[in-house]
């Protein structure tokens, strides 16, 4: 969650989201920084508007109802669009990997007959 941050961070700054300007936020919070997944955030940002994003995200209601949603405020919305990105990279790899293992199948059941 913290990688998210950090990149709403740049953005609110207007500072450019690439990967050495994320680990020096991520490194002056004292986190421990993974390049894989600072490299994958920024792949997953290219071509993402933030600004669109969080005004997107503002819009939609929390699920956990009004109460929880009202109390949190803009916390929650940045917090819901970070999770929706980190599933979403989260899902197109077990895509990649789906697709890597039904073509494996095929391979040894010609090989075995």
């Amino acid at each position: 969650m913290e990688y998210v941050y950090a990149a709403l961070i740049l953005n609110e700054t207007g500072e450019e989201i690439n990967e050495d300007n994320l680990t020096s936020v991520l490194e002056a919070a004292g986190a421990d920084v993974e390049e894989s997944r600072v490299k994958a955030l920024v792949a997953a940002l290219e071509d993402v508007d933030v600004e669109e994003a969080v005004e997107q995200a503002a819009a939609v209601p929390a699920a956990g109802g009004a109460s929880g949603g009202a109390a949190a405020g803009g916390e929650a919305d940045e917090a819901d669009e970070g999770d929706a990105d980190e599933a979403e990279e989260a899902e197109a790899e077990e895509e990649d990997d789906d697709e890597d293992e039904g073509d494996g199948g095929e391979g040894l059941g010609q090989l075995f007959g």
